[in-house]
C-alpha cells in the first residue's frame, strides 16, 4: 500500500518512466506469448519453438535493464533524512523499489495477455478478419499455466535485479572514511575496471568468429525474420564482441574525460573532463549498451546488404524493444547525471560562471563521446561482420 501511495504522488516525469517500463514489459510479454502460440501451432517443431524463445532473451534483457535504471533513478527510493525514524531505512526502500518495479512490469504483462487473447479471438471474436489466428494458434486451447509462467519472467527478473542493485551496502567506519578523504582530497573518481575486460571479450569474440568461420560446418542457427547468421560459433563470437562494448563503456567514458583534460586544458575542457570522469559509471554502461546495439545493427545491415530479408512484425517489435530500451536507458541515466551535478552547477553559477560555459561544457562532453565511441563502434562492427560475410 505504501508503494502505491508513493507511486501515486510521484512527479509526472517519474510516472512517464514507469509507464514506459510497463510498455516495454507489455511488448516483451507479447513476444513470449507469441512464442508459446508458435509452439502450440507447431508441436512437431520443438527446436524452432526453443530457438524463438532463445531470441526473446535480448528483449528481456533490454527491458529488465531499463526497469532497473528507472528504479535506481526513482526519487521514492532515495534515502532521505527522517525516513529512517519512520521505519523507511535503506532495506525498506529497496523492498519498495522492487515492489514498484514488479507492479509496473506486471501491469505490462497483463496488457500483453489481454492483447494476445484479443488477437486470438478468445474475448470477442477474432479481429483483423482472423489474420492473426494462425500465427497465435487460435484453434488450440491456451495453456493458462504456461502463459502465466512466461509472463512472470520479466516482473520477477526485474524486481530481483532492482533489489540487488539497490541493496544496502555497509558504510565505512569513521576512521576509514577520514583516511580515504585524506589520501584523495581532490582527486577525480577512480577509473572503472571494465576496460581490460572489454578488450579481452573483444579479442575472444573475434577469435571465436574467425575459428568458427574457418572450420565451416552446418548453417547453424537461423536468425529471426529470415536473417541468416552462419553457424552458432560465429553468432556466439558476434555476441561477445557486442558484450565487449557494453563492458568497456564506463572505462571508455573515463578515458574520454582524461583525454579532454590533456595538454594544458582550459576551464571548459577541465570542467567537461572532470564531469565525464565523475559520471563514467553512471552513463558509461548505458552508452556501452547502446554502442553494442548499434554494432549489432550495423553488422546485420552489412551482412544483408545484397538482399532484403522478409522481416515480420514480431521481429520488428523485438528490434524496436531492444533499440528503444537502450535509448531510453541512456536518456534516464543522463537525467540522473544532470540531477546529481545540480549542486555543482548551482555553486558554479553563484561563483559567477557564465551559463554559456556550462552549456559549452555539456556540448563538449557530448561531442567528445560521439567522436570516440562512434568510430570505435563502427570499427568493432566492421570487424565482427567480416566472418559473417
Amino acid at each position: 500500500m505504501l508503494a502505491l501511495r508513493l507511486a501515486r504522488g510521484a512527479h509526472p516525469l517519474v510516472q512517464l518512466r514507469r509507464l514506459l517500463v510497463a510498455a516495454a514489459s507489455a511488448g516483451t510479454g507479447f513476444l513470449l506469448l507469441c512464442t508459446l502460440g508458435y509452439a502450440m501451432g507447431h508441436p512437431e517443431a520443438s527446436g524452432g519453438a526453443a530457438l524463438r524463445l532463445a531470441w526473446c532473451v535480448a528483449p528481456i534483457a533490454a527491458t529488465v535493464y531499463f526497469a532497473v535504471t528507472v528504479a535506481r533513478t526513482d526519487p521514492a527510493t532515495r534515502p532521505r533524512s527522517g525516513l529512517s525514524a519512520m521505519g523507511l531505512g535503506p532495506a525498506k526502500l529497496m523492498v519498495l523499489a522492487a515492489i514498484s518495479t514488479a507492479v509496473a512490469c506486471s501491469l505490462g504483462s497483463m496488457v500483453a495477455l489481454l492483447l494476445f487473447l484479443h488477437l486470438r479471438g478468445d474475448l470477442a471474436g477474432p479481429p483483423l478478419d482472423g489474420a492473426a489466428a494462425q500465427l497465435l494458434a487460435a484453434d488450440t486451447p491456451l495453456p493458462l499455466a504456461a502463459a502465466l509462467t512466461l509472463l512472470t519472467l520479466v516482473p520477477l527478473t526485474a524486481s530481483v535485479a532492482s533489489a540487488l542493485v539497490l541493496r544496502p551496502r555497509p558504510a565505512k567506519r569513521g576512521a576509514e572514511r577520514e583516511q580515504d578523504e585524506a589520501e584523495q582530497p581532490d582527486a577525480p573518481a577512480p577509473a572503472p575496471s571494465g576496460l581490460p575486460w572489454g578488450v579481452s571479450l573483444l579479442t575472444a569474440g573475434l577469435a571465436v568468429e574467425t575459428y568458427a568461420s574457418r572450420t565451416g560446418g552446418d548453417a547453424g542457427l537461423a536468425m529471426p525474420g529470415g536473417l541468416t547468421g552462419g553457424s552458432a560459433g560465429v553468432l556466439a563470437g558476434w555476441g561477445l564482441t557486442a558484450l565487449a562494448l557494453a563492458v568497456a563503456g564506463p572505462g571508455l567514458t573515463y578515458l574520454c574525460g582524461r583525454i579532454l583534460q590533456a595538454v594544458r586544458p582550459g576551464a571548459m575542457r577541465l570542467l567537461a573532463g572532470r564531469a565525464l570522469q565523475e559520471e563514467a559509471r553512471r552513463i558509461g554502461r548505458p552508452l556501452g549498451v547502446l554502442c553494442a546495439v548499434a554494432s549489432g545493427w550495423y553488422a546485420a545491415l552489412t551482412l544483408h546488404s545484397g538482399n532484403r530479408p522478409d522481416i515480420g512484425p514480431l521481429t520488428t517489435l523485438g528490434l524496436l524493444l531492444v533499440v528503444g530500451c537502450a535509448v531510453l536507458t541512456l536518456a534516464t541515466a543522463a537525467i540522473e547525471a544532470r540531477n546529481a551535478r545540480s549542486d555543482t552547477t548551482a555553486a558554479l553559477l553563484q561563483l559567477g560562471a557564465p551559463v554559456t560555459m556550462l552549456r559549452g561544457s555539456a556540448a563538449l562532453r557530448a561531442g567528445a563521446l560521439a567522436a570516440m565511441l562512434g568510430p570505435l563502434t563502427w570499427l568493432v562492427a566492421a570487424l565482427a561482420a567480416l566472418p559473417l560475410v
